[in-house]
């Protein structure tokens, strides 16, 4: 009897010591969208990523919701169940219907599991949402206006004011008015820029786009929300179509190839230029060369997939959607 309740509490703490094992979960992008993780209803990345490692989870099973920050990819609602004490790795994919799934990819005991990569978010399992960083910055503008006003005589007026919120900036507002027989009076205004940044807690856990850093200190593009993959202004249409002129006038592709690169080089593009300069060449090859080459300069990357229609084989499509996925700057 005594080695039977030995035995028994043996096994008992083994299934309690098993029970507490940490469990890991892997999820990444095959196709390279940046997502959200929600677990039982927590967001677990404040920023989107393309592949997340959640770790310290105790639980056998949860409610997993994957979220896209493409526009166009429906989220993932499923639940998994895994065994403790491994550390389980899950792809996004694109299944035979074209539609996005979560799939099972392999188990390993938590021991074997392979060091972090180096585009892979860690993130310790919480149960709170992750803060956000907010920065906002005002917009330079400037204005001014002038009449007429023959019937005055003559004299100067100035008045000055000056508004400083105490917090990195301001307001400045300049009057002067010179008149004379027959001259002109002018106003001019002019407004500084400042800019403020808060940290707050999201508290609404399933909306997408309240979540992660949000910078607007230059470039906003209208109607577009998604992932930026260059900072500053893209090349103005007027510009752009002035570097089309130049690069067609050149008689060889790999001439209009060098020049292209050159351009891309030193500018932000936006997708539909992208697309634009690969119509310019004739070749399958060339046209994925540029594309390519053009990612790493490109506003709007989460519009990339428009690039696609000018490729004629599917195997371009696929070749670029690869680079793209394992992209690093």
């Amino acid at each position: 009897m005594k080695h039977f309740f030995t035995l028994f509490a043996l096994l008992f703490i083994s299934q309690l010591t098993q029970a507490q094992q940490n469990t890991n979960l892997v999820f990444f992008s095959e196709q390279g969208q940046q997502f959200y993780i929600i677990l039982n209803g927590i967001q677990q990345n404040a920023n989107p990523e393309t592949n997340v490692r959640v770790t310290n989870l105790i639980q056998p099973f949860y409610k997993v919701k994957v979220k896209f920050t493409d526009g166009i990819t429906p989220e993932i609602d499923k639940t998994i169940n895994f065994e403790q004490g491994t550390e389980t790795t899950y792809s996004i994919k694109s299944n035979n219907k074209g539609e996005v799934v979560l799939r099972w990819m392999s188990e390993v005991p938590i021991a074997q599991a392979p060091r972090p990569m180096a585009n892979q978010q860690v993130i310790v399992y919480h149960t709170t949402p992750p803060a956000t960083t907010v920065t906002q910055t005002t917009v330079v503008s400037s204005s001014s206006t002038t009449t007429n006003n023959p019937g005055n005589a003559g004299g100067i007026n100035m008045g000055i004011n000056v508004n400083d919120p105490g917090y990195g900036g301001g307001n400045i507002n300049m009057n002067i008015q010179v008149s004379e027989n027959g001259m002109n009076t002018q106003s001019q205004s002019t407004t500084t820029t400042y800019s403020t940044t808060t940290t707050s807690t999201n508290t609404n856990t399933g909306t997408v786009g309240t979540v992660g850093t949000v910078q607007q200190t230059g470039y906003v593009m209208p109607g577009y929300s998604g992932n930026v993959g260059c900072n500053g202004y893209p090349m103005d249409e007027t510009r752009f179509n002035q570097v089309v002129q130049s690069i067609e006038a050149k008689n060889f592709d790999d001439s209009k190839l060098t020049m292209a690169k050159q351009v891309i080089n030193t500018n932000c593009m936006k997708s539909s230029q992208v697309k634009r300069l690969m119509m310019l060449f004739s070749f399958e090859d060339t046209r994925l060369d540029l594309a390519k080459y053009a990612y790493g300069y490109t506003y709007d990357i989460g519009n990339y997939y428009q690039l696609n229609d000018a490729f004629k084989f599917e195997s371009s499509i696929e070749e670029l959607n690869e680079y793209t996925s394992g992209f690093t700057r």
